[in-house]
């Protein structure tokens, strides 16, 4: 597959791509998110329901805006991006190719919204940071979305989010919407862990896709920037501190509509890693045409399994203690009590006194679980 070549972005040459006839947006989505999209749907028609009362929601409204106050690519305009989203519809096989606009804003940003038919942007904030490679990801990324079906989520949750500002002053109502905007958080969280892969099956560059969400986190400054450094950060954020610090990392992810940056970087490499990824760059990977035939109950239980696994292996104070409750641990009230304040090891020495100097460093750590993961980026 050619690409043509424009004078601003002959630093990276053409290559050849594998492309993914009738793939399924099955083959990339994160088990978690999957299982809640099957969710969301089984909630009374919920998205039906939406596009039925489509008259309340600002679509209509958010076209026209980026119609008349943005730049839309084509193959007059942005030409290097329109060749990148027209590639990335072709490798994952999108039979429409979604409109896409660039609209003004410093801040790097891009998203796929849309009830009736998704519509991408992005800001010339994310254009002015990335190269080409990184910003293929990221419009590989945006049309995962868009193959995923999660436009249509996504625009319901910033109509909520808007409506819950709007109604913050009704108590009840207030906390009926904002229970349903928590929700679809943690949902849209799951879903960019999705589209991360996508991001990564269109530009099939693992290195592009570290580089890009690098610059999110920490600007144009590659230079002074180290990929593995970056994902031993996420290996510190997970293992960090007590159950404080895991309550703390809750809250503060609670009103994030995306995950943190090193988490995806971390959570991408992971998956790059598997025999999955492998076996849909082999070809082998669940098709469109089958997607009918998929079983509600399996892809709960996938997902149940994803997160059995997660506690399982996490190194995080909060989930190993879960796990330990799962597995009739004993001495449970000591070990919160450790858990909370950072401590551990020592306590029974303390209770049964010491008897000589030595008597203090008598109790062994706990052993290490060899489930866990080594260290991140090895």
């Amino acid at each position: 597959m050619t690409e043509r070549s424009h004078e601003s972005h002959e630093n990276v040459p053409s290559r050849q791509r594998r492309r993914f006839a009738g793939i399924s947006s099955r083959a990339y989505e994160h088990p978690a998110d999957r299982s809640a999209l099957v969710a969301l749907r089984k909630l009374s028609g919920f998205d039906t329901v939406f596009k039925t009362l489509s008259g309340l929601l600002p679509e209509r409204s958010l076209r026209l805006l980026f119609l008349s106050d943005s730049v839309r690519v084509s193959d007059a305009q942005f030409v290097h991006l329109n060749d990148m989203l027209r590639d990335a519809c072709y490798i994952l096989d999108l039979e429409k190719v979604p409109p896409m606009y660039v609209n003004q804003d410093p801040q790097p940003n891009a998203m796929c919204i849309g009830l009736d038919e998704p519509i991408i942007v992005v800001t010339t904030g994310l254009v002015e940071l990335l190269d080409e490679e990184e910003m293929r990801a990221v419009i590989g990324h945006e049309v995962g979305h868009a193959l995923s079906g999660h436009a249509v989520y996504r625009t319901i949750l910033l109509f909520l989010t808007n409506i819950a500002l709007k109604v913050a002053w009704i108590p009840l109502g207030n906390v009926a919407i904002m229970a349903i905007v928590t929700a679809l958080r943690e949902w849209f969280r799951k879903s960019e862990l999705s589209a991360d892969r996508a991001g990564l099956l269109v530009g099939q560059d693992l290195q592009a896709s570290m580089r890009g969400l690098m610059k999110i986190a920490g600007g144009n400054h590659l230079h002074e920037m180290n990929v593995d450094a970056f994902l031993a950060q996420a290996d510190e954020y997970e293992k960090g501190g007590d159950l404080r610090d895991s309550v703390l990392k809750i809250l503060n992810l609670l009103p994030r509509s995306h995950p943190f940056t090193t988490v995806r970087a971390a959570e991408l490499k992971k998956w790059s890693e598997t025999r999955d990824y492998q076996r849909i760059m082999d070809g082998h990977y669940p098709r469109r045409d089958e997607d009918k035939d998929t079983s509600v109950t399996d892809s709960f239980r996938e997902s149940a399994a994803h997160y059995a696994d997660t506690v399982r292996t996490s190194k995080d104070p909060l989930m190993k203690l879960v796990g330990d409750i799962a597995g009739g641990a004993g001495d449970l009230g000591g070990k919160l009590r450790d858990k909370f304040t950072g401590q551990g090891g020592g306590g029974a020495a303390a209770k049964g006194g010491a008897t000589n100097g030595s008597a203090g460093s008598a109790e062994p750590q706990e052993p290490r679980n060899p489930d866990e993961p080594g260290t991140a980026g090895s």
